[in-house]
């Protein structure tokens, strides 16, 4: 009691909870890494707008692809991103703003210890998706950048969208050349081919991008719209602000595209040019992965996120069962909210998701070393990739 008994009657007291809730964190925080006009180079800076980011990095410029990404993104849903500006330097490590930047201004391994290029982004807290777009007209993105930027976002908990090069112009290329061109992993989706949108800077004539940007918007507004469980894919999945596709595709192209986990942008009637695939790279039909699909791969990532920064609290408490009784009560709570969203499968919490945290998860060797051992299980939504319908004829009988 903090107020001693002194005299009889009834006491009142106000008591802190010893509930600790667990907040879902962001899940559409897109960096850019490139060049740009102008701006900060020695920080990445968060932007909300297409003129917030006119304002800090100088707007479009056709020598800088980037800057158009951003703006395909706002376009499509995007609501936050941070802009990393990366700059050439020469081998002394003096800045040459005019000059185009190459993959080992991004990726070298040098840049890690200093903090630069990729390792910019080691001042962003909060991130979920990244995008790298050509270098410069022409200059794709190469394959070593690629895999050590899937490499870097699997260790941040983020997902990174992976832009076709410009040489894939068929079906063919792609099928032929996708395995060389980046790591299988479940942290990236490839999309393809690349889009046509009007350029500002040439009289609004259309002309073809990477579809990094569009497409991470489409994820931004799908989770505002539905949830990060929904697969970024259908119907309603469609680009605003993109007049056409570099390269057709029709189902039967679609098909060896969606076994090679290659997610296609195609355009339908009525709906224009949507994204119509929901696949990582790790989802190829040969490689059986549980990671398969974007919406559960990136569901997955939210709750990591969401449960390690809501469980801070947990360190240096005493461990025993006080303890993990409060840890499944706000693990239980999170989870059970995100059922009622429609987040998990299941009819009832106990088909949905689970929280294990006792003896059987923590032993005494377990205490004897500091370590609280949890288990979280759910079973997540599935996109309907593929939609069966059963039409049986039959003959009317007179009445």
């Amino acid at each position: 009691m903090l107020t001693p008994p002194t005299y009889p009657g009834v006491y009142v007291e106000e008591r802190p909870s010893s509930a600790h809730r667990i907040a879902g964190v962001s899940t559409s925080v897109t960096a850019f890494v490139g060049r740009t006009v102008s701006g900060p180079t020695d920080a990445p800076t968060r932007v909300t707008s297409v003129s917030d980011f006119e304002r800090r990095y100088g707007g479009l410029s056709t020598d800088c692809p980037l800057t158009y990404a951003v703006r395909h993104f706002f376009q499509n849903g995007g609501a936050e991103a941070v802009v990393a500006r990366i700059v050439h330097r020469d081998a002394t490590g003096v800045a040459d703003e005019s000059a185009p930047i190459t993959d080992a201004d991004i990726t070298e391994a040098a840049l890690e210890v200093q903090h630069r290029g990729l390792w910019l982004l080691d001042q962003c807290d909060t991130l979920n998706l990244i995008c790298i777009p050509p270098l410069a007209p022409g200059v794709d993105v190469a394959p070593s950048t690629w895999n050590t930027t899937i490499r870097y976002a699997a260790a941040r908990r983020a997902f990174v969208i992976v832009d076709p090069p410009a040489t894939w112009t068929n079906t063919a290329d792609v099928a032929a050349a996708v395995d060389q061109f980046v790591t299988r992993d479940s942290h990236a989706a490839l999309y393809f081919p690349r889009v046509l949108a009007p350029d500002p800077l040439a009289g609004n004539r259309p002309r073809p991008f990477a579809p990094c940007g569009a497409v991470a918007g489409i994820y931004a507004r799908t989770d505002t719209q539905r949830g990060v469980w929904k697969a970024a894919a259908g119907l309603d999945a469609n680009l605003l602000g993109i007049t056409d596709l570099t390269v057709p595709i029709s189902d039967t192209e679609n098909g060896p595209l969606n076994r090679l986990a290659i997610d296609a942008l195609r355009r339908f009637p009525g709906a224009g040019v949507v994204v119509w695939g929901a696949r990582t790279l790790a989802g190829t039909d040969s490689l059986a992965s549980e990671w398969k699909y974007v919406n559960v791969r990136r569901l997955a990532l939210f709750l990591e996120e969401s449960i390690y920064r809501g469980l801070q609290w947990v360190a240096f408490e005493p461990n025993g069962e006080p303890l993990w009784a409060q840890i499944r009560v706000n693990l239980g709570a999170f989870l059970q909210n995100l059922f009622r969203q429609g987040a998990f499968q299941g009819t009832s919490p106990r088909e949905a998701y689970f929280v294990k945290c006792d003896r059987d998860t923590t032993t005494q060797t377990d205490i004897d070393l500091g370590i609280v051992n949890v288990t979280v299980g759910f079973a997540p939504l599935k996109p309907a990739e593929f939609v069966i319908l059963n039409i049986q004829l039959t003959v009317a009988t007179a009445a």
